[in-house]
């Protein structure tokens, strides 16, 4: 249902879950095929029967308020609603009836902003201090330069601490970081200061904590596939690609976020949902509203970026520019040790460094498709995220591996490369504490999670022996949780500085040539240098030069006119080492 822009309170109609009615009823519905009977309770109340509403669906009509505490009694089994809006006690306790249109919007009106104008800033909402406390931060980031915050995924996960990619329940916010009106009265202050806010969304697997649906909806998943966390989602089914569909609807419609990150989309089965949901949330937010729609990908399948998705993470980008700044080679990194920057040139001159190459860490298997012909803005670069960085053992930044230098080159090169930059909380102020792997499982799941890691670090030659493995940070202790909130460094100001300044040069420069950009080519100057060009609108050309290097390097092909970046780092025909210069060339 597409909301009427002439209203200030929105309801997105997902068709089960608790529904508050014109007559002041709540209609209750679920789908659990595998259950014979299904009953109703609310409260203190008695319990009441759910009648059968045909292919797996169980509903009843209950006069409740708004607050009301319920959950659905299966069998010998009581569980929470799997459509819950929010949970009373965590995901193992009563879900609680949501009156969508309790908030009152101030901003109604918003439409969001060109995608070109995105400037990303991903975050863990805890870590903050939840959306109250994300929400005091907007005005910085605005300051910043920053147009678009990332909210890391917030459905509702168990325990107190969670990256979120253990969620169970993905309508309910967690409590944890606040209520639905807290999370509504974020995002309503981000678009009072002109500010987006995009939402990390999970549809490929359930967290292993509190995912009752196995037990009463086993339909749901496929005995033929499996992805890395868990059963893969049957998308083959009509009621499990509209139990997600309608998630994104309501995420879009219901809360006013601004657009989606899609996570690990290439674990799905059914690739051809992908379009399908796409296609029906941009019909259900309709076409006033630009809707930037991001996946991840690890299989760089080009296809959905020529529509309906619009841009994917890059970690191709992420994975040369991190070998290229620290020398790693291990795991991942292998696919980019050799030749790294003709690899930096192709990644800047086509997006996608491996476009069908074997992969040696895909065991020499084929991995991606070609990228050449797509916009610069359909890739989403970083040095930084939540997986880079906390997928390492010890969460280190770049700071504490890179030249500090060589860092402020990258970041030059991500700010004013036209891909859309992404950063990650805590780098625009310097900030040294890691961000680490963190989660609040209890007893045997706790044990498993916390070995399961430190063994997934035994090959790493730093952490064969086992007893270095157990420096390795208990993912469920608290203090792995509160070391990773970002402190800022003593050089917070002047980073700041640098982030500001960088991006006012792409506000003020760049952005306005990103509609229709097209690579230039790019070549390689060094064995940590590269020069890229692209063409932006009206005929300009934007040049950057780039060198990691501890030396200086010979600009073969100097762009013309004088560097708005970076001049003083080009000298008799050479670029100096750890630097970056921008130019922008007058069309002839």
């Amino acid at each position: 249902m597409r909301p009427d822009p002439r209203v200030s309170r929105f309801a997105a109609d997902l068709g089960f879950g608790a529904t508050l009615l014109p007559d002041g009823r709540v209609r209750f519905r679920i789908w659990a095929p595998a259950k014979d009977r299904a009953e109703l309770e609310i409260g203190g109340r008695a319990r009441s029967p759910m009648q059968r509403s045909g292919e797996g669906w169980f509903e009843a009509e209950a006069e409740c308020p708004a607050g009301a505490r319920y959950r659905y009694v299966l069998g010998d089994l009581a569980v929470p609603d799997p459509a819950s809006r929010a949970q009373a006690d965590d995901v193992h306790g009563y879900s609680v009836v949501v009156d969508p249109r309790g908030y009152a919007w101030r901003t109604a009106d918003w439409k969001g902003r060109p995608w070109r104008e995105t400037v990303l800033y991903e975050v863990h909402a805890g870590l903050l201090g939840g959306f109250a406390g994300v929400a005091e931060r907007l005005e910085e980031l605005k300051a910043l330069g920053v147009t678009a915050v990332e909210l890391m995924p917030i459905a509702d996960f168990p325990g107190r601490r969670n990256w979120g990619y253990d969620g169970v329940l993905p309508y309910a916010p967690d409590a944890a970081y606040g209520s639905p009106d807290e999370l509504k009265a974020l995002v309503d202050r981000a678009h009072e200061l002109g500010l987006m806010i995009f939402l990390d969304v999970v549809y490929n697997h359930f967290g292993p904590d509190g995912a009752y649906v196995h037990t009463y909806a086993p339909q749901m998943f496929r005995e033929d596939l499996h992805t890395p966390w868990g059963g893969a989602m049957d998308f083959r089914r009509p009621q499990v690609r509209d139990y997600f569909t309608q998630n994104a609807i309501y995420w879009i419609n219901e809360y006013r976020v601004d657009g989606l990150r899609f996570d690990a989309v290439h674990a799905i089965g059914e690739q051809a949902w992908l379009t399908e949901m796409a296609q029906a949330v941009r019909a259900a937010a309709g076409p006033a509203r630009p809707l930037p729609l991001v996946r991840v990908h690890a299989a760089n399948a080009a296809r959905h970026l020529r529509g309906p998705f619009d841009a994917q993470w890059n970690d191709d980008f992420h994975n040369v520019m991190h070998v290229l700044l620290t020398g790693e080679s291990g795991a991942y990194y292998q696919d980019f040790a050799d030749r790294p920057a003709e690899r930096l040139a192709r990644c800047l001159g086509e997006g996608f460094i491996y476009q069908g190459e074997p992969s040696p860490n895909h065991d020499g298997e084929p991995r991606g498709e070609p990228s050449g012909d797509l916009a610069p803005t359909a890739f989403v670069s970083f040095l930084q995220n939540h997986d880079q960085v906390g997928n390492r053992a010890m969460g280190e930044r770049l700071i504490e591996l890179a030249h500090p230098q060589a860092l402020r080159a990258a970041t030059a090169l991500m700010l004013l490369c036209p891909q859309i930059p992404m950063l990650f909380m805590g780098e625009e102020v310097g900030a040294r504490s890691p961000f680490l792997f963190f989660t609040d499982f209890h007893d045997d799941l706790a044990d498993a999670v916390r070995e399961g890691r430190r063994k997934e670090f035994a090959k790493f030659p730093e952490f064969s022996d086992p007893e270095r493995r157990k420096a390795i940070p208990d993912p469920n202790a608290a203090s792995t949780y509160e070391r990773s909130r970002p402190k800022a460094g003593e050089d917070a100001p002047d980073w700041r500085r640098f982030y500001a300044d960088l991006l006012k040069l792409r506000r003020d420069l760049i952005v306005p040539g990103l509609d229709g950009a097209r690579s230039a080519g790019a070549e390689v100057l060094g064995d940590k240098a590269v020069l890229a060009r692209w063409r932006l609108r009206g005929d300009e050309t934007l040049a950057l030069a780039v060198n990691l290097a501890d030396a200086a390097v010979v600009l073969r092909q100097p762009p013309e006119g004088e560097a708005f970046y970076g001049a003083d780092s080009v000298s008799d025909g050479r670029l100096g080492a750890h630097a970056l210069a921008a130019w922008i060339e007058a069309a002839p």
